[in-house]
């Protein structure tokens, strides 16, 4: 029986990981392979994952924790997933804010599923809007030292670093920020990518699709500062209704409530390493983000439908408090429901900074295939 193949796209929060891995995702299926995906996050009600099943995709998910952390989790993902049929692709989409992937899964999948899986070369997706501050050490950078630690990290450990959303970028702002990756991270391959419209796809597809003796960039890493710097980022993940006394457009819900709070949030500069919130109904999805403080809040999926009730999930990751992040949710909801005539009823809300990392297997040394 031939090897799964499995990917890993890596990156900070807001990066882009699941656009591009449903482009990737895509792409797969167009040359006749079953593809299966694994989402990750801190908790439970995670909108990619709403996102990429409404798109028609296998999806798994590892909730509650990190894959390095529950790597028995990530493993009995894909074992569900293969119970109805076995994938010939495995795309895994490690939570935005940890690093050491390629010590606590990579190594793992390689010795413990040798037999099982072919895994591909680690890709890490560099975030402009934060990346061009945090290489250039610009002073407000919008995170603490500490946060930034991880995001220098995810690249360090990278057989190859992907530059997204160059269609939001000039040409000059692309080889700047290439040209800081190359300086930072010498040799290191770096592919101009837009996981939005496509650009640079081929190339990075033949780059996934290498075999060789990747994953082997293990990482000296000092935990403490990994563990204050993930903890500096309120968490928070909300499930609720939104009822109206006419119908209302799911593409506006969801885009005010992402600007609502943007509005919030900058009273008390808290900066955003991502928002994201998925309205539903009858059977429609429409999906608006934020990636920074200073880009616009988008409507990445537009639904173009209308209706009197709308089942929403917010997530949201800010360099703030997590009572206050909640606070602040709560109140843009309420706006934005109040200037619609609609009520919100709060389902489900979980709102946390996420514990000190726990690997289940770690390797100072990689394993040769």
């Amino acid at each position: 029986m031939s090897k799964v193949r499995f990917l890993l796209i890596g990156g900070f929060l807001g990066a882009g990981k699941t656009t591009l891995i449903a482009r990737l995702a895509r792409w797969h299926c167009d040359q006749g392979r079953h593809v299966g995906i694994v989402t990750n996050d801190q908790a439970a009600d995670l909108v990619d994952t709403q996102m990429l099943r409404a798109a028609g995709f296998q999806v798994g998910e590892v909730a509650g924790s990190c894959f390095c952390c529950d790597f028995d989790g990530l493993a009995d993902a894909v074992a569900r997933l293969e119970t109805d049929r076995r994938p010939d692709v495995i795309l895994a989409e490690p939570v935005g804010s940890c690093t050491d992937i390629v010590a606590t899964v990579v190594q793992p999948l390689r010795h413990l599923y040798l037999d099982r899986f072919d895994v591909a070369p680690y890709a890490v997706i560099l975030k402009p809007s934060h990346g061009r501050k945090i290489l250039k050490r610009q002073s407000r950078a919008g995170f603490s030292p500490n946060a930034e630690y991880i995001f220098r990290k995810q690249l360090e450990e990278a057989d190859l670093v992907i530059l997204n959303r160059i269609d939001e970028l000039t040409a000059g702002e692309v080889d700047e920020l290439a040209g800081l990756i190359a300086e930072a991270y010498p040799g290191v391959p770096v592919l101009r990518v837009s996981a939005l419209t496509g650009e640079g796809f081929p190339a990075l597809c033949e780059a996934l699709d290498q075999q060789g003796d990747f994953g082997r960039r293990i990482l000296d890493l000092d935990y403490d500062v990994y563990a204050e710097g993930e903890a500096e980022l309120g968490w928070l993940n909300s499930n609720l209704r939104i009822s109206a006394a006419s119908t209302v457009s799911l593409d506006e819900l969801s885009l005010r409530i992402v600007q609502q709070l943007q509005q919030e949030l900058a009273t008390e500069h808290a900066e955003p390493a991502h928002l994201k919130t998925i309205a539903i109904a009858d059977g429609q999805h429409a999906v608006a983000n934020l990636v920074s403080s200073d880009t616009p809040a988008c409507l990445s999926l537009a639904s173009r439908c209308h209706s009197r009730e709308a089942h929403v999930i917010i997530n949201a990751r800010v360099a703030i408090d997590p009572q206050r992040l909640q606070q602040h949710v709560q109140t843009a909801v309420q706006e934005v429901c109040r200037s619609l005539e609609a009520s919100p009823e709060f389902l489900r809300t979980q709102s946390f900074r996420p514990g000190r990392p726990n690997p289940t297997h770690r390797y100072v040394s990689g394993v040769r295939t």
